[in-house]
């Protein structure tokens, strides 16, 4: 038996608590880009407008994920499994394809991140960096949802811990905590544009919540635990990032630890940092491309973690914009979902073995275009365009052809009497 659960719903003899799901939220949330994005606000904002900014872009992302997170706990379903009603059998590949690509793109990105300042501070061959730490984050994530448990209820209290001593340090420098909050940006940030960095930070990730807390035991575990871990982790990131950009004008903790000289607690950060998202990434990867090959996800996370691997620095050095364009693409599809899900289906779904699956819907293919334009090109924030967007050209494309649909076959009665 998959215990995985690739390619059907997690039954409930398998689901998980509060938390034992909180600690994998949290751990997907501890994500390095955000320290990155938190130093950029930090430096552009004053404390007062920070906080507000990261609360109200953490509250659009938790009901975004939370939205996502109601339907995997109902349906006991993953991302590309819920694709297959909103987008059909062939159709949701498109999605599954875009979803694993990115994972696996981060988790080259992600294992260059780890060994760069590695290297650059012991000295050690930048390669064995790459090789040992792909390894081991390839392993655990071979092994699932047991294994990101485990590494979270590691990584989590870890990384909070120590980014606080850190963080405590690097306030004392600056003078304490009135300092902090009477620090004024020499160049600011506008608060809508703040708002984009902060929604813009995990839009794409969130898309995948459904692949992890579609392990919840119920609804409520799903939604509160998704909900709570974007305010609590998200904005902790974005706290770290913001403190340690105004003190040291570096915006990830690790580096500024380094800077502190806590080299061996920067390490243990940036490695348990990064090894929780690359382990979500993987196992997200995993599950995409099993939806298209239907080949069992331990054995394609394998071969997503050697790919990912060799490729880590030619990916660090040129496919970080790339995978950013690609990062806009995602949003739109978990809107999708959510709009198939609670307005045209209004929050039921026939059991996946009781589907018969329409090959390709194409008022989602075309939503999900429209979706993606807008985010590049319509003035705004461009996940929040991508997202009502593609809600928007979906519904009302679903609604017209199966208005349409319904007078031709009318016609079609009245013609046969």
């Amino acid at each position: 038996m998959d215990k995985e659960f690739s390619l059907q719903a997690v039954p409930q003899s398998h689901r998980a608590g509060f938390l034992k799901m909180f600690v994998v939220m949290l751990g997907l949330t501890f994500f390095s880009a955000s320290m990155l994005s938190g130093g950029e606000l930090g430096l552009g904002l004053t404390m007062k407008e920070f906080i507000w900014m990261v609360l109200l872009g953490n509250l659009i992302l938790g009901l975004y994920t939370s939205g996502l997170a109601f339907i995997a706990a109902k349906t006991g379903l993953s991302t590309h499994l819920l694709a297959r009603y909103a987008f059909g059998e062939k159709g949701s590949y498109l999605a599954s394809f875009l979803l694993g690509a990115t994972q696996v793109g981060w988790f080259g990105v992600g294992l260059a991140m780890f060994a760069v300042p590695v290297h650059k501070v012991t000295g050690i061959d930048m390669w064995i960096l790459i090789v040992v730490s792909g390894v081991v984050m390839t392993a655990s994530a071979f092994f699932g949802m047991k294994a990101l448990a485990i590494l979270s209820f590691i990584a989590v209290p870890a990384i909070a811990i120590l980014g606080s001593i850190s963080v405590g340090i690097a306030v004392e420098d600056l003078g304490g905590i009135g300092e902090l909050f009477a620090y004024e940006p020499e160049a600011t940030i506008g608060l809508a544009a703040a708002l984009t960095i902060c929604v813009g930070s995990f839009a794409s990730a969130g898309t995948l919540t459904p692949d992890f807390v579609r392990f919840a035991n119920t609804k409520k575990t799903a939604v509160i635990t998704t909900l709570i871990a974007f305010f609590i982790g998200n904005s902790l990131m974005f706290l770290f990032g913001a403190v340690g950009a105004i003190s040291t004008g570096l915006g990830d903790i690790s580096e500024v630890m380094f800077v502190q000289g806590l080299i061996i607690p920067a390490i243990i950060v940036l490695g348990l940092n990064i090894w929780t998202t690359n382990d979500n990434a993987l196992y997200a990867s995993g599950l995409g491309f099993s939806n298209i090959t239907k080949i069992k996800k331990s054995k394609l996370v394998i071969f997503n973690g050697i790919i990912g691997t060799i490729f880590a620095m030619w990916l660090y050095n040129n496919f970080v914009g790339w995978l950013t364009l690609l990062g806009g693409a995602l949003p739109p599809i978990g809107a999708i979902l959510l709009a198939d899900f609670f307005i045209l289906n209004k929050g039921r779904y026939k059991k996946l073995e009781e589907m018969t699956f329409q090959t390709v819907r194409w008022p989602a293919i075309i939503a999900w275009v429209g979706g993606f334009a807008s985010a590049q090109w319509l003035p705004g924030i461009p996940p929040l365009n991508g997202i009502i967007s593609a809600v928007i050209i979906f519904v009302v494309l679903v609604l017209v052809t199966e208005r349409a649909a319904s007078t031709n076959k009318k016609v079609a009665i009245e013609k046969g009497a």
